[in-house]
């Protein structure tokens, strides 16, 4: 999912500039009567057209006050008669430029502009008729085939596609709905006033399809709040969904979405989302434990881990829904899905589950800066503040509220396991500098959230937030490496208590302490394959001609190897294809051990295929053949246990990720079978050592097609990785 242009943090209370004008209510009927808005919703004004109170502030305007009753929802319109269908769509104008010329938009990192009141006006009394049939003119398939003929009926739902400069997916998001099984749609594309060839783009899909239209915002908002709110404030079908440009709908979306809809009465409907990386092809599902069963959900009480899962675009809302309670996206920050869902979940009577795919989610981690979605631009303070903003704005929105206790709990743990632990991830690669701006903008926050969050937190998590506690920054980016992979330490320090902290020093403060105690792990005695040993890749060289040399530095936190030289063996498997090489540690201080391996390109084991793909060497260390120890919980060691290795009396093994220096440049070397290999790091995460092989020659050239195919899900992609390894 992309948004617009992603702006540094606005400045607080620059005094706002006039946005688009209203967006004038069609002629369908007389005006129904404003709505009022309940407290804790974004500032939009009511449907009069009156502006927000001026003690509201404008960029993320704050909630009308409370007590404002809510009307019943009005009631089910009649078809209008077939006479009342015009005999062609009339042309939708673009919303009117403001009297100034428009800004250029501002550049990634720009402020964003403050955002101007927005007038919702009343609705129709109606959802629009679906215009006439496509003329005889239009470009041959601009209908699908099998369509329900479009003069025949009236739209049922409409989706909004929001855009900026995105000329080159636009098409395949807004087709994406145009040739879906379920054709009585309005396809709105809400334009956040791009500079490239998306507005001729646009207006070319509209031509072709009379179902779509296309508004134009004034200026560049920064966001994916205005162009949705826009849309939002034009929409006359019962039900809307939202679609990002660079994404698509799978063909049964609104069709299953909308037949959940009319199972029961819920305010709305949600399905499973599919990731696709556009790099590899790899698919995925999003949060897909929470989509394993069908069901409706009578209250977020009942299942408050649903907040894990904030999208707005894998749900189709009753429109009623929304103008009962004033939902819209706040304006002037990102993460407004997560704030938007949240009072969804908050207010909905009841909401329906299933199991299909609904969304398809297209992530591309490598996209330039410009071109970058939201959540791919970390690295930007504004990003973090924006994203801290949030959580507090739904703190005060569940507070006041009076949800139950057992709800925000389930939001603090999501903003610690989700939220945050996506930046502590990014640490290791950032200026220690950037990390401490971090620490100032999150630990506040963090020392609000409740303790229940923090003890279902992880013990490798839970001490990158007591490192960022203490002002200790570059031991949290040494820890953050240890994420999901379970590295340990360098080093651990002991109380007079006997309890082990993470680290050299010991922590100055209570809530570093509690953070900071590693004593659960017992390093000394846990089993040796759950031993917290640290491999680190010091040195990468080109050696002769396809050699790889690697100086290996391992930890030994708890001590547990003998002052003693250690045989060890480096692993990496292409394609399933296994290749071990030999690594001799030697003691290199107390707790430390150095070795070097030399690993051949041109003899690692590749598929028959080739093999276009990246893996990560792992480092194999044998354990004492007597050293089968239980784990902590099982209390004291009380001997030998069955050997877990292969063969009569073999030792314990354990086996551990290699990290790379995190500045090491990459280069380029031969590899076997007319492969070319680049070696590195990983670039993310751990920051693991990566060795990514790059096929060439005439049977890649073969190879290639079918490497495409396999990106596709289905059948042909099952079969072609698993010939391919990838």
């Amino acid at each position: 999912m992309t948004g617009p242009e992603d702006p540094a943090p606005a400045p607080p209370a620059p005094p706002a500039t006039p946005g688009p004008p209203a967006v004038p209510a069609l002629p369908a009927g007389p005006a129904a009567p404003a709505v009022p808005v309940p407290p804790d919703v974004p500032a939009l004004p009511a449907a009069s057209g009156r502006p927000v109170p001026p003690d509201v502030p404008a960029a993320h305007r704050a909630a009308l006050p409370a007590g404002v009753p809510v009307p019943p929802a009005p009631p089910a319109v009649p078809a209008l008669p077939a006479a009342s269908v015009p005999a062609a769509p009339p042309a939708v104008p673009a919303l009117p430029a403001a009297p100034a010329p428009a800004p250029a938009p501002a550049p990634v990192g720009a402020p964003a502009r403050p955002p101007a009141p927005l007038v919702v006006p009343a609705r129709p009394a109606g959802p629009p008729a679906v215009p006439a049939p496509v003329p005889a003119a239009a470009p041959a398939g601009s209908v699908p085939a099998g369509s329900v003929p479009l003069g025949a009926g009236r739209a049922e739902v409409t989706v909004v596609v929001i855009v900026h400069n995105d000329a080159g997916r636009l098409p395949r998001a807004v087709n994406s709905v145009r040739r879906g099984t379920h054709t009585a749609v309005e396809i709105v594309i809400s334009d956040d006033h791009s500079t490239d060839d998306t507005p001729a783009v646009a207006a070319a899909l509209a031509a072709r399809d009379p179902r779509v239209r296309v508004l134009r915002l004034a200026e560049n908002s920064g966001g994916c709040g205005a162009p949705r709110n826009r849309a939002l404030a034009t929409v006359r079908t019962p039900f809307v969904m939202f679609l990002d440009s660079d994404d698509e709908l799978p063909p049964r979306a609104v069709e299953i979405l909308l037949a959940a809809h009319a199972g029961s009465d819920v305010d709305f409907t949600m399905g499973a989302v599919e990731r696709v990386r556009t790099d590899t092809g790899q698919v995925s599902r999003w949060m897909g434990h929470l989509f394993e069963q069908p069901r409706t959900v009578y209250g977020l009480a009942a299942e408050p881990r649903l907040l894990f899962e904030p999208l707005s675009t894998n749900k189709m809302y009753r429109t009623g829904f929304l103008d009962r309670h004033g939902l819209r996206f706040p304006e002037g920050l990102h993460y407004e899905d997560q704030l938007f869902s949240a009072r969804a979940y908050t207010l909905a009577r009841a909401f329906t589950l299933v199991t299909e795919v609904v969304y398809r989610w297209y992530i591309d981690p490598h996209a330039r800066a410009g071109a970058a979605t939201i959540s791919n631009r970390r690295h930007l303070i504004g990003n973090v503040r924006d994203r801290v903003t949030v959580a507090r704005m739904i703190d005060r929105f569940l507070a006041d509220r009076a949800v139950p206790q057992e709800v925000r709990e389930e939001k603090d743990y999501k903003f610690l396991a989700h939220d945050l632990r996506l930046y502590a991830g990014d640490l290791p690669y950032r200026e220690t500098g950037w990390v401490a701006e971090f620490a100032a903008e999150t630990v506040p926050y963090l020392d609000g959230l409740s303790d229940f969050a923090f003890g279902r937190l992880g013990r490798d998590e839970r001490v990158v937030i007591g490192l960022l506690r203490e002002g200790r920054y570059a031991e949290a980016q040494l820890a953050a490496r240890g994420l999901g992979g379970g590295a340990g330490p360098r080093a651990t320090v002991t109380d007079t208590r006997g309890r082990v902290y993470w680290g050299g020093t010991l922590p100055a403060t209570a809530a570093g302490r509690r953070d900071l105690e590693v004593t659960e792990w017992d390093l000394p005695h846990c089993p040796f394959g759950a031993a917290r040993f640290r491999h680190e890749a010091v040195r990468v060289a080109r050696g002769p001609g396809s050699v790889v040399e690697l100086t290996v530095r391992t930890w030994d936190p708890g001590l547990r190897l003998a002052l003693a030289p250690h045989p060890a063996r480096l692993h990496i498997a292409p394609g399933g294809r296994r290749t071990t090489v030999p690594l001799r540690l030697e003691p290199a201080g107390r707790g430390v051990f150095e070795g070097t391996a030399r690993l051949d390109l041109a003899a690692v084991a590749l598929p028959t295929l080739g093999f276009p793909g990246a893996r990560h060497p792992v480092v194999e260390l044998p354990g004492p053949r007597d050293d089968h120890r239980p784990g902590p919980a099982a209390g004291r060691r009380t001997g030998p246990v069955p050997p877990p290795g292969p063969g009569a009396g073999a030792g314990p093994v354990h086996t551990g990720p290699l990290l790379a220096p995190l500045d090491l440049a990459p280069f380029e070397m031969a590899g076997a079978g007319r492969h070319r290999v680049t070696v590195g790091p990983e670039g993310r995460g751990a920051g693991r050592l990566q060795l990514r092989w790059h096929p060439r020659g005439a049977a890649h050239r073969l190879l290639a097609p079918l490497l495409r195919l396999a990106r596709r899900p289905g059948p042909a992609r099952r079969l072609l990785r698993t010939l391919t390894g990838t």
